[in-house]
């Protein structure tokens, strides 16, 4: 698949990454379910603001950790 940027991140790998995250996601469903909804309706309880925030923290924290898997 092409790259988008020239910058060594492929259509394939964003492809691979999100498959990766529905495996992780449907294999704690499945393992877990009572926690997955005890956690969703934790989620539901949070404020918007510290939802933002962590979520920005994940995302920040995700870029550091493509690149430093990337180099």
């Amino acid at each position: 698949m092409g790259e988008i940027d020239g910058g060594g991140l492929a259509l394939g790998d964003i492809a691979t990454a999100l498959a990766l995250v529905l495996v992780i996601e449907g294999i704690a469903c499945a393992l877990f379910p009572g926690a997955v909804r005890r956690g969703a309706a934790g989620v539901a309880a949070t404020p918007e603001s510290a939802l933002r925030l962590g979520g920005l923290l994940a995302a920040a924290l995700g870029v550091v950790g493509v690149w430093l898997a990337r180099g």
